[in-house]
């Protein structure tokens, strides 16, 4: 089946098989959150990124395989209402950047720019971007079969970054780091998933860089 990505609080799943990881991404309620289930096919070893809502139902996604670790993209309380639950049940291990650590509900291993989560024998580079929060993180995948795939929580979305309050301050700084941390860095065929509603690629973003700039928001 072709994946799509397109997924609704309490509907099916989107599966996408690359050479070495799976991705399962699912919506979870009330605020229509994205969960994303990364799975080594080599090892079988599992990674959720954003333990948003509904606990039973991404246990149930984990299912009998494990999970390993759950990364938390930033400290926005409907993006880790099911973190407790899930570490707990699972007995996974928590990651969040540093300066979003003190948002969360447990504590949580520190992650910095550049670090790597590993999921099995794949590879996940953190990336800082400031602005939506201080310590909002994106995950970058480079398949090796493939285009690169990245996980942008609230900071990237398609038609625009994530949202800064209207803040000029924290718009620049995050405007500033989606540009030069991830557009200019990697390829347009660039397939980024974000925490809430469809994906898209940075090749078709990338002509509208200049009127989100011009637009403050």
């Amino acid at each position: 089946m072709t994946y799509h990505g397109d997924v609704t609080p309490g509907g099916p799943p989107a599966v996408r098989d690359l050479d070495r990881l799976t991705i399962t991404k699912v919506s979870v309620g009330p605020m229509d959150n994205n969960a994303y289930l990364l799975r080594c096919r080599a090892t079988g070893e599992q990674a959720l990124v954003d333990a948003a809502n509904e606990a039973p139902r991404l246990l149930e996604l984990v299912g009998d395989t494990g999970l390993a670790t759950v990364v938390t993209t930033h400290r926005h309380m409907d993006h880790w209402v099911a973190l407790e639950e899930v570490v707990a049940k699972t007995g996974a291990r928590p990651l969040v950047h540093h300066d979003d650590a003190e948002g969360l509900p447990i504590p949580a291993q520190p992650l910095a720019d550049g670090d790597t989560v590993r999921v099995g024998e794949c590879e996940l580079e953190v990336i800082h971007l400031v602005g939506h929060t201080p310590g909002s993180i994106a995950l970058l995948y480079r398949d090796p079969a493939g285009g690169p795939h990245l996980f942008t929580g609230d900071s990237l979305f398609p038609g625009g970054v994530g949202n800064t309050d209207r803040d000029p301050e924290r718009f620049a700084a995050l405007i500033d780091d989606v540009e030069h941390k991830l557009f200019d860095r990697l390829p347009d065929e660039t397939w980024f998933y974000p925490g809430h509603g469809k994906d898209s690629t940075l090749g078709v973003e990338r002509p509208a860089l200049p009127q989100w700039r011009a637009r403050g928001w």
